[in-house]
């Protein structure tokens, strides 16, 4: 078989680069944009749980008042509500551990097995199938970590470097380079061209192949050829996108050109500067609106992520996170919580300080900081870290501790109604829940 290798896989490179979108329909670029600022939505997760002791909120005279780990947050406290015991359900059942917990976004049971995967579609992908119709990125899928390839208690360690699925199958393509995230964003149209000429080739050597294939890998040839035509799709779009914004038609995104240099290629040499960057990136996406939806994991569930500029701490932050209650470890385990705090706390000041107009471009978003587990040296799930800034474009009143542990109905999966909801995907039922949170 004839067959040009590389032009095959510099296809599939760039399905698997740009985004996972649904089909959309072909609608005119003066359609494309409203008359007021857009709500967006991202999710940050950081592995190995937080330090119970010193996580959440307590209700005071004056109000929510912070705890030390979140203390970082106290400036933008009027713009931040803290929930407390929201769970799901579906992580009690079967062995302990980590990857059964890994469901965070979607709510259901994840699958035991050492051959393949399923979860399920998480709420930040159906959100960007809806969003992603007016924007050139359907969502920003980024992360700091490769993932780790080994099973342990009957499941695969895949589960443990994701948490956003386009599919109950599929794991979104993650990126944890800083110039490919950048690259993948920020687009003077050189890269459609090169997309375009490299999709050419992709087709040309995958319709080659049709006659000379089993009927499986007809089939899965098929699907192949869906996610390309798919991406011929995105293209199409980010040009009609284009168009709108040169024309000057409805609201127009404060920031029109990115305010950071390309980054360089490979990864930063510390976390911090790694953190920041994605953070940097993530935030040029959603003030030049070239995404309304991100998904970050500011590192890998079992994660051993160091910070050495954090005075006396020395070891990774999963193995700070097995303590087992010495006072040492534990006071090294919340440095890490804290600062991971502070690095996001960062980002959301940023946010606050970008004018949308009316409102601010934190004003206007929601922006969840959660994890898998709670209390990481015992592995307990039975409630999570769950903290929202942003204001959800006004539909949301901040400054508030929300106290779910006595709720018999405290399903996270209700958050995620919630959100879906205000970013315009109506449903009754996600995951393992069927009523939205009042939020």
């Amino acid at each position: 078989m004839n067959l040009s290798r590389r032009h095959f896989l510099r296809g599939s490179g760039v399905a698997i680069g740009l985004p996972w979108l649904e089909s959309i329909c072909s609608f005119g670029a003066e359609s494309l944009k409203s008359n007021s600022a857009p709500r967006r939505l991202a999710v940050c997760f950081t592995g190995n749980g937080v330090n119970p002791h010193n996580w959440g909120a307590t209700a005071g005279a004056n109000g929510m008042e912070l705890m030390k780990t979140l203390s970082p947050l106290e400036s933008l406290k009027s713009k931040v509500n803290v929930f407390k015991g929201l769970w799901n359900p579906t992580t009690v059942e079967g062995e302990g551990g980590h990857y059964p917990k890994m469901n965070v976004l979607c709510g259901l049971k994840v699958k035991k097995t050492t051959t393949d995967v399923e979860v399920g579609t998480t709420m930040d992908q159906l959100i960007a199938s809806q969003t992603g119709r007016e924007t050139p990125v359907h969502s920003i899928v980024l992360g700091t970590e490769r993932p780790s390839y080994s099973t342990d208690s009957g499941f695969t360690s895949i589960y443990s470097a994701y948490i956003s699925w386009s599919s109950p199958t599929t794991p979104a393509p993650k990126e944890i380079f800083p110039q490919q995230a950048f690259d993948q964003l920020f687009d003077d149209g050189s890269r459609r061209k090169r997309d375009r000429s490299v999709l050419d080739l992709a087709m040309q050597d995958a319709n080659s192949l049709k006659g000379k294939l089993s009927s499986r890998d007809r089939q899965k040839l098929d699907e192949y050829l869906t996610s390309v035509r798919e991406i011929e799709q995105r293209i199409e779009l980010a040009e009609k996108i284009s168009k709108a914004e040169t024309k000057g038609a409805g609201w127009q995104a404060s920031v029109k050109a990115p305010t950071i240099g390309r980054p360089a290629a490979g990864i930063p040499p510390s976390s911090e500067d790694h953190l920041r960057l994605m953070f940097d990136i993530m935030l040029l996406a959603f003030q030049m609106d070239r995404t309304r939806v991100a998904t970050f994991m500011m590192n890998n569930d079992l994660s051993n992520m160091r910070f050495p500029s954090l005075e006396g701490v020395t070891g990774g932050i999963h193995e700070l996170s097995h303590h087992a209650g010495d006072e040492h470890r534990l006071s090294m385990y919340q440095k890490v919580n804290q600062h991971q705090v502070k690095l996001w706390a960062e980002f959301l000041s940023k946010m606050e300080n970008t004018n949308e107009g009316e409102r601010s471009l934190l004003d206007n978003s929601m922006i969840l900081l959660t994890s898998s587990l709670f209390d990481g040296n015992a592995h307990d799930s039975t409630q999570l870290p769950v903290v929202m800034a942003g204001l959800g474009g006004g539909t949301i009143q901040g400054g508030k501790l929300h106290d779910y542990s006595n709720d018999p109905n405290r399903k996270l999966c209700r958050l995620h109604i919630s959100l879906m909801d205000r970013m315009g995907v109506k449903t009754s039922h996600f995951g393992d829940a069927e009523n939205a949170l009042p939020i």
